[in-house]
């Protein structure tokens, strides 16, 4: 197939931040869709096939825009960014970088990173009960808190509510040593992360005295009707039918419920059904309902989790279709035997 080359000019005052410390990025759009890239000064020759070269121009082309804008790019940035040009979805990621939800306590912005968190973004601020789901790493819980804290200071819920199962000791937390702060602490301590990192510790430890934020175990939830509260309900995946629908009858007036799993990652008994499965099959349809399905594309963590994420996916895919392979073999097996009866009788 023909070279193609295309020419990109880079403003100077955008140089570093698109091309990256020592050309790392230009290195990654070369490597990962295949063209060579070639500066001098501001200006970049792209050299490839006619789909390579006009995937790598699509990609610098966002980058440029995100840095006009005004932000610095990551590596995770130009690995969106990529992953959506070998994908041949040409979005616009600059649109991602114009919104953001709050400031952590280092003046460092929250926002969404990927179009899927912008989805379920969007699904918190549109919808009384959003289910935001997906694997490790694709935002969850923080953006969930995000918005938890911001309703919160802007005066739109008297109070925040976050909670999860004890699942890993069945909720029989008396087995642990300590008073019940310290029994339920190891459980609940990445909504504490969260929570410090965007609001501080002396303004939690604030208002959780005031009891306007509280954080307890899903089974501290029974019984009560919740209003004017932003509640937000983490690794719902560990969640028994009975709970999930306890804590969703728990819902009072003027209140938003975020309640983010992985589907993945379930740590009930093998013969227990998930709540949150059973939530996904039957609330859908319902208008103040949002569900978003997050994937591996939207993980945020360091590049080597999103490639864990999608070797696992992966595996699990093949496994389903070994599987079903087998049954087929096995009916087709059970099929032939019966024909074969027929005709002897």
């Amino acid at each position: 197939m023909a070279a193609v080359e295309e020419i990109i000019d880079v403003p100077a005052q955008h140089i570093q931040n698109v091309f990256g410390e020592f050309d790392k990025y230009l290195k990654t759009i070369e490597q990962t869709l295949h063209v060579t890239i070639n500066s001098r000064g501001g200006t970049l020759r792209i050299l490839g096939d006619a789909e390579c070269t006009e995937r790598a121009s699509y990609v610098l082309s966002e980058l440029i825009h995100i840095s006009e804008n005004g932000d610095t790019i990551s590596q995770q940035t130009v690995d969106y960014t990529v992953d959506l040009a070998l994908a041949g979805e040409n979005s616009d990621v600059k649109s991602l970088y114009g919104e953001i939800i709050c400031h952590t306590v280092n003046g460092k912005p929250v926002k969404p990173k990927t179009h899927g968190q912008k989805l379920y973004v969007n699904d918190i601020r549109d919808k009384m009960i959003v289910f935001g789901v997906g694997p490790a790493g694709t935002g969850k819980t923080y953006l969930a808190m995000a918005m938890a804290i911001t309703a919160f200071k802007n005066k739109e819920v008297n109070r925040i509510i976050l909670t999860r199962p004890a699942m890993e000791a069945g909720e029989r937390l008396g087995f642990l040593p300590g008073d019940l702060q310290s029994k339920i602490d190891p459980y609940l301590r990445p909504l504490y992360d969260a929570l410090y990192d965007i609001m501080g510790a002396e303004a939690f430890q604030k208002n959780t005295e005031k009891g306007l934020i509280e954080v307890a175990p899903l089974a501290y939830m029974r019984g009560r009707t919740l209003d004017n509260s932003f509640i937000v309900l983490d690794e719902a995946q560990n969640t028994t039918p009975a709970q999930m629908k306890m804590f969703l009858t728990r819902i009072g007036f003027g209140s938003k419920v975020i309640i983010t799993g992985d589907l993945s990652q379930k740590d009930l008994p093998k013969d227990q059904t998930s709540g949150l499965d059973v939530a996904l099959k039957i609330l859908p349809g319902i208008p103040e309902i949002g569900i978003c399905m997050l994937t591996s594309r939207d993980v945020v963590r360091h590049p080597v989790v999103q490639k864990i994420v999608k070797a696992y996916d992966d595996y699990e895919e093949s496994q389903l279709r070994a599987r079903k392979a087998k049954a087929a073999r096995i009916r087709n097996n059970d099929g032939k035997h019966n024909d074969r009866k027929r005709k002897e009788v």
